[in-house]
């Protein structure tokens, strides 16, 4: 079984967050992003709980990556530059130490050593300005993760409002640029889209009514990862994608693994072996 979104901050990482006075940055047990703060346990974000976790939860593998909510790589070159390494060198030791169980996605772009990288829902809004990072990842047979970023909420909105209004917005709109001209700039290029790419199946019929040909949705290099959903997102997943496409995503530490894995689970062991292995090998092949 394989988890293809799972967070992972190296000690040095950590260190670098540490140490820094804007954000982002770590102030005792205090994330400060430039939207917001949040408690955090930085031990939750380490290798040996990643490990443990993937253990208690019956997965042979995940793919760990450092999510652009973090906003490193908006931050001007002399600030991201340090952060950027100390995740990079993190990563690929937390992977050397994992004994197989881990791959990781590099920030930004193409780095040696990964499987692909992770770039933020906004950035698939101006492709033009990260076509050479595309073309490089398409060119090296490696994944693009697409994932939240940095968020704009209104001042008074609930705690929920960021993770569940904000983010699938972005998500839906970076979807809805790749769908437009991404996929045919760059065919060949598997695409990893966090959460559903924020509810992807519900607007294909909407997209159908304004004119827009569905089978272009249907693609063999899209993918979503099912982090936070459940049964009835699931249900709808299936009924449009059949067994393609759809894969096992947790957010862990963000998340508990446990309630979307036990959704997939439920839908029998076919369906599991399609979600949770099969098109999670097919993407990282």
């Amino acid at each position: 079984m394989i988890d293809v979104h799972r967070h992972l901050w190296p000690d040095r990482l950590v260190e670098a967050l540490r140490s820094r006075t804007a954000p982002p940055c770590l102030r005792n047990g205090t994330l400060v992003l430039v939207d917001g703060e949040w408690e955090v346990d930085p031990a939750a974000y380490g290798l040996d709980r990643c490990l443990a976790d993937l253990e208690r939860d019956g997965i042979d593998l995940a793919v760990i990556s450092c999510p652009p909510t973090l906003g490193i790589e908006l931050l001007p070159a002399e600030e991201s530059e340090p952060l950027l390494a100390a995740y990079h060198e993190g990563a690929l030791e937390a992977v050397a130490a994992s004994e197989g169980r881990l791959r990781a996605f590099a920030i930004g772009g193409p780095h040696e050593g990964f499987v692909g990288a992770s770039l933020g829902a906004a950035t698939l809004l101006e492709l033009d300005r990260v076509a050479s990072v595309l073309d490089e990842l398409e060119r090296s047979g490696s994944v693009l993760f697409v994932h939240p970023g940095p968020s704009d909420s209104p001042p008074a909105a609930p705690p929920w409002w960021t993770p569940v209004v904000a983010y699938t917005a972005q998500m839906q709109a970076a979807y809805a640029s790749w769908l437009s001209t991404g996929v045919d700039r760059w065919p060949e290029l598997r695409v990893l889209f966090a959460i559903l790419a924020g509810g992807a199946p519900i607007q294909l019929e909407r997209l159908r009514s304004r004119g827009f040909d569905v089978r272009r949705a249907l693609g063999a290099t899209l993918y979503l990862d099912a982090a936070s959903y459940g049964r009835l997102a699931l249900e709808l997943c299936l009924a449009t994608y059949g067994g393609k496409a759809l894969v096992f995503g947790s957010d862990a530490p963000v998340l508990d693994a446990k309630p979307t894995l036990e959704a997939v689970r439920g839908f029998g062991q076919a369906v599991t072996d399609a979600i949770c292995t099969d098109n999670p090998t097919e993407l990282l092949s």
